[in-house]
């Protein structure tokens, strides 16, 4: 699945487009650590510890293997890796049980290079998660999130999510919560 769209890019305010394909062998994993690191970097100033904002090479490469995973960029030669997010990934601890539901799919590691948040790409990225949640038969798409983080709350209740249990993830300093959106 590739997908092309026109955004408005932020910082420079120029007209760009964005392309969204799938994980490919090949594409740097060291870039997109660092993405995750600096996407998750205001919560980690915050004192919170997530693991994508924290986690190496290996399992940022372990984690997009486990799932379905895509990628973001914002070049032709899709040497700008600008987002990523994970669709139902396969984790090795135990999940909270709303993604154990029938017909709940799950979406998770997502981040967007802070430079160009709010140009989108975000937007592109849930939107193929969500649709990929529909090709499969998923009625509803679910995420875990820190409960502190109420900027990110409020922009996932804007795009329809509502939360619907508690969770504590064993390598994590907070609450998360668990936010899922009907089909």
């Amino acid at each position: 699945m590739s997908q092309n769209r026109d955004i408005q890019e932020a910082q420079a305010g120029t007209t760009g487009s964005v392309s969204i394909r799938r994980f490919m062998t090949g594409d740097p994993i060291s870039d997109i650590t660092a993405l995750l690191h600096r996407a998750y970097a205001r919560q980690r100033e915050a004192g919170l510890d997530p693991l994508a904002g924290r986690q190496d090479d290996a399992v940022t490469l372990d984690r997009i293997l486990n799932s379905e995973s895509y990628v973001a960029f914002t070049d032709e030669s899709e040497s700008q890796i600008a987002g990523v997010i994970l669709f139902n990934e396969h984790e090795q601890v135990t999940f909270p049980e709303y993604f154990l539901k029938d017909r709940v799919s799950h979406f998770a590691m997502f981040g967007v290079d802070p430079a160009i948040q709010a140009a989108g790409i975000g937007g592109l990225l849930l939107d193929v998660c969500e649709a990929r949640a529909g090709e499969i038969g998923s009625t509803e798409i679910a995420l875990s999130m820190a409960e502190p983080d109420r900027v990110l709350y409020r922009y996932y209740k804007r795009r329809g999510y509502a939360h619907v249990q508690d969770w504590q993830w064993p390598y994590t300093n907070y609450k998360s919560i668990i936010l899922a959106k009907q089909l």
